[in-house]
């Protein structure tokens, strides 16, 4: 007959384990990947980037609301509270400076503006996105005008393609017009992308924790967003930073690299240290405009080689 450990001894021991995994990462610092990223010569997004968004199918005014939030708070460095959502921005800048022009000494800002916002509220194309729909959406985001970076949001009754197998973010270009595609988790595939505000389909569970604005689908939809307009930026026409992933994942880049970390001390099933906002419970790791707090992913750190955030 099999023995087992009394309840309040397995949490004991539990919970020396976890110390114990915690104190070896962080001795070793916040490396994550032992690969690092490559840069392939191109360019990268400079300067100002103006963002062109096209919401496909039912959008909430609060949904919109926090994506505009958060894209305003990259550039914003007004309020008190730290650290703010533009001291992770610049890590995406500091990447200027790993390309051949390391000449320049002082990292130009790369200015993010919202031009153009539309909405397809009919599905025009189906509740099943796949590359080819994709372009269609790319150009009717754009409307054919040139020099934008197209963000693409399909909400939650939509499949997208690949998305459950943990992509959560696609970037890419259809000749040189660079998108994000980004899709709500929140009924599709939230074991793959909704993690940490649900639980995990792969690898160890860990905690679930509360969204910070209390949505876990836009919530959700803000670190897919991150990471994707991270590697957008740094690899616009895939001949950036990227490394190629394992399995799945395809390309990885600054924003995709340290997947599943939040926060120094990080590892599989553990989001690393993160900040709990005592009136709603909810995780976050920055502070943006109007008062918001988000969840941003760790970036790759190309001075380091090792996966950064200020948490």
């Amino acid at each position: 007959m099999a023995s087992s450990l009394p309840c309040s001894l397995s949490l004991v021991l539990s919970t020396l384990l976890l110390s114990l995994l915690l104190a070896i990462n962080e001795s070793h610092g916040f490396k994550g990947p032992e690969s690092k990223l490559d840069y392939h010569g191109g360019p990268l997004l400079t300067g100002k980037i103006d963002i062109s968004i096209l919401y496909y199918g039912q959008f909430g005014r609060g949904q919109k609301s926090l994506i505009r939030c958060f894209l305003k708070s990259l550039n914003s460095v007004r309020g008190a509270s730290k650290p703010k959502v533009s001291s992770w921005w610049k890590m995406v800048e500091s990447y200027q400076s790993f390309t051949r022009h390391r000449h320049v000494r002082r990292v130009p800002k790369i200015r993010v503006k919202v031009v153009k916002v539309a909405t397809d509220a009919s599905y025009s194309t189906g509740k099943v996105m796949t590359a080819d729909f994709i372009k269609i959406l790319v150009q009717k985001a754009t409307e054919g005008t040139h020099n934008t970076l197209a963000l693409i949001f399909t909400d939650r009754q939509v499949t997208v393609q690949e998305m459950c197998t943990g992509r959560c973010a696609q970037h890419g270009v259809f000749g040189h017009q660079p998108y994000v595609l980004v899709g709500n988790p929140e009924t599709e595939c939230p074991g793959a992308c909704a993690w940490p505000f649900h639980k995990s389909d792969f690898g160890p569970q860990g905690v679930v924790l509360q969204p910070p604005n209390g949505n876990v689908g836009a919530d959700a939809m803000i670190i897919s967003l991150a990471s994707g307009l991270a590697d957008a930026v740094t690899n616009p026409f895939n001949t950036g930073f990227s490394h190629m992933g394992s399995g799945h994942f395809g390309l990885l880049g600054a924003g995709t690299m340290c997947q599943g970390m939040f926060g120094s001390g990080a590892f599989p099933g553990y989001t690393g240290k993160i900040r709990v906002d005592p009136k709603n419970g909810g995780a976050f790791n920055f502070h943006g405009v109007k008062g918001k707090k988000f969840l941003l992913p760790a970036l790759w750190n190309p001075a380091t080689s090792s996966c950064w955030t200020p948490v």
